[in-house]
């Protein structure tokens, strides 16, 4: 559950050079506006293309963002010094695209389940207890569009580039900032600088040194067992899906990916299989454990796909791989492989 405590849009025009920097806060109290900006908050909090980082020691906005977290600043004076920044380093790219800023407070009370039993009082509290505060800044793409115009006994058509990305849809540059640690997650693309590539957010606003999202470590790791069970003569897609099972039943329960415990439990009973695997994990340089929220691993891995030579495609879940009686890669005398898929009581067409 996504509760706002303040959200206020900056709007940016490169055409003609000028922000419009608001005054006043969005007013939450209207359905439409509440609810664009919780799913956009939603999407983002729930990523697995969020980047890690902390913050650079004296970093100016950590300050600025501690000071507004102590009650020194308020909301809206913060957002229009970010709104600024961002104003003045978009614009310097080489091909600019039209934006609006989206700043926000707020928390997220998670997956709790509230007992309906509970006076309201209660159920307050319960939410509060679970609640973790963030501070979001989202770029908002605008896009192109093409709207009809009713004028007298003639119809028009009419351009318009004030359109605000739809609340589906991914956006490629925010920042989420942990209000009681400090901890970051964002996302950003490469943009040209004075011919240079440059990361905005990472490189210019917050000056770190990022760890690899989610997607990536559960991508690099899954990559790395396939290499690895390819050496040394073991079945690939059976080695993947167990990966896969161990990501997800580690990361629901601790919320964490540990590349080299993956492999551990995957090749416990081989240890040259398993020292080949740690040697890979080093040589990729990825992290010793990154975070992973709830749910998000099992998005990421809770089904395996493979396709054979013969164009068969079969998508199964993970964690069948390890469940004896459920699917099975036969080798034959001449090398080829029979895939045995058992247990099934109902198949349907899809």
């Amino acid at each position: 559950m996504i509760r706002i405590n303040h959200a206020i849009l900056h709007v940016f025009d490169f055409e003609t050079g000028s922000a419009y920097l608001s005054d006043e806060e969005l007013p939450l109290n209207e359905r439409q506006t509440k609810s664009y900006v919780q799913r956009h908050l939603r999407r983002i909090t729930a990523s697995a293309e969020s980047r890690h980082a902390e913050f650079a020691e004296g970093s100016l906005f950590a300050e600025q963002l501690a000071a507004y977290l102590a009650g020194e600043n308020d909301f809206l004076g913060i957002s229009v010094q970010v709104a600024q920044w961002f104003w003045e380093e978009l614009r310097r790219a080489d091909s600019v695209e039209q934006a609006d800023l989206l700043v926000a407070d707020f928390e997220d009370t998670g997956e709790v389940k509230v007992d309906g039993r509970l006076s309201e009082g209660e159920i307050a509290a319960q939410l509060d207890a679970a609640a973790t505060r963030w501070f979001a800044v989202i770029v908002l793409p605008r896009r192109v569009s093409f709207v009809h115009d009713v004028e007298g006994a003639g119809n028009a058509i009419l351009r318009h580039d004030a359109m605000l990305p739809n609340p589906t849809q991914k956006v490629a540059s925010y920042l989420l900032v942990r209000a009681d640690t400090l901890a970051i997650e964002f996302s950003d693309k490469p943009r040209l600088i004075g011919g240079r590539e440059v990361n905005v957010i990472a490189d210019d606003f917050l000056k770190c040194h990022s760890t690899p999202s989610g997607r990536e470590v559960v991508s690099a790791v899954t990559e790395i067992v396939e290499e690895v069970a390819e050496e040394f003569g073991l079945r690939p897609a059976m080695e993947v899906s167990r990966a896969k099972a161990a990501l997800v039943r580690v990361a629901d329960v601790e919320q964490t990916v540990t590349p080299l415990e993956v492999g551990r439990e995957v090749f416990a009973e081989r240890p040259e299989v398993r020292e080949r695997f740690e040697q890979a994990v080093h040589e990729q340089r990825l992290p010793e454990e990154v975070s992973v929220r709830r749910g998000t691993a099992n998005r990421l891995a809770r089904k395996h796909k493979i396709v054979t030579d013969t164009g068969v495609e079969i998508t199964f879940p993970a964690e069948l791989a390890e469940r004896p009686g459920y699917i099975e890669f036969i080798e034959e005398a001449d090398g080829r492989l029979t895939i045995q898929v058992s247990n099934v009581a109902h198949i349907e067409n899809r």
